[in-house]
């Protein structure tokens, strides 16, 4: 994956919290209270997987599946005070493409923009960004209550914003799960997360009823952020940011092939296999690696809202 040299960044809504920030999960007041639906990976609720981290959280308070939460369906909320995290200097220098080539922080604000544009484009008047692309180390305070580390990328439809504590990558992805760590693995992760902002705007989360189960909404919702991760990916190459230039010059079949392997192995399937030695389907939220695969393809070929209406579909 390379970066137009000559392509402008945008800093601004991307973040960096530091270290802490306020409490983790149990701490009274800012912990992720109500319903937890753990989606591509995070720490999974119950019993079996002994502490193990596991891919990508998507965390819904019992209101936001309900429609109650300022911002689901429209936007970002109001509620929860953004401002008050002055951050850090770490996304400073990142100015042009070419400091994305060499940076791997600024390659993650050239991503961010790059589907900021994307999905602009897609959604025309029904699109807005994210409120921060958050990334952090130990824990910090969301829209969605106190994160950890321990939880993984995930995106928090309380506040419209995507959380990322970088060391995830390589800490569980590749040593704990056996997936990629290549130079597109981040990428796909976080045009997962951006495909749940995506439902976010279009008011999908509010059709998820059944939480458990190879059929369920919640791995409904979940194939369909891996067929909106596929949708940005085929477009990557040619989408223009304000002032017309492409912002990703090259995307490779290798990169493509590392996105497609990341899907796999955040598959419940593989997850169960490696972490409790067995597969309970009965108990999947996220879908098999096949799935994933399939939805991340399908977006990738088609190019299609439509084609990633995963609701719709008899065979995930």
């Amino acid at each position: 994956m390379r970066f137009n040299p000559k392509a402008r960044l945008d800093t601004g809504r991307v973040r960096d919290r530091g270290r802490g920030g306020g409490g983790g999960f149990g701490r009274g007041g800012g912990s992720m209270g109500g319903a937890r639906m753990p989606i591509p990976g995070g720490m999974r609720a119950g019993g079996g997987i002994g502490g193990v981290i596991v891919v990508v959280l998507f965390l819904v308070l019992t209101q936001c599946v309900g429609g109650g939460v300022p911002g689901l369906g429209g936007g970002s909320s109001s509620a929860y005070d953004t401002s008050r995290f002055a951050g850090s200097d770490r996304y400073e220098n990142c100015r042009t493409g070419e400091d994305a080539n060499d940076d791997v922080d600024c390659a993650r604000v050239a991503v961010e923009n790059s589907l900021h544009d994307f999905w602009s484009d897609e959604l025309g008047d029904r699109f807005r960004p994210v409120e921060q692309l958050a990334t952090f180390s130990g824990s910090t305070q969301t829209g969605c209550g106190g994160a950890t580390s321990d939880v993984g990328p995930f995106y928090c439809p309380g506040d419209s914003s995507i959380y990322l504590d970088t060391t995830f990558f390589d800490a569980v992805l590749e040593r704990q799960l056996g997936g990629p760590s290549g130079g597109f693995v981040e990428p796909y992760v976080l045009a997962h997360e951006y495909g749940h902002h995506i439902q976010n705007l279009l008011d999908t989360m509010s059709r998820v009823r059944t939480q458990q189960g190879p059929t369920s909404d919640a791995v409904r919702l979940e194939l369909q952020a891996d067929c909106y991760a596929g949708m940005w990916a085929r477009a990557a190459t040619s989408t223009e940011d304000a002032d017309g230039n492409v912002l990703i010059s090259e995307l490779t079949r290798q990169d493509v092939e590392e996105a497609v392997a990341a899907a796999g192995a955040v598959g419940d399937d593989r997850i169960q296999e490696k972490t409790q030695g067995q597969v309970t389907e009965e108990s999947w939220t996220h879908g098999s690696a096949e799935m994933r695969v399939r939805w991340f393809e399908t977006g990738f070929d088609s190019g299609s809202l439509d084609a990633c209406d995963t609701f719709a579909a008899d065979r995930l």
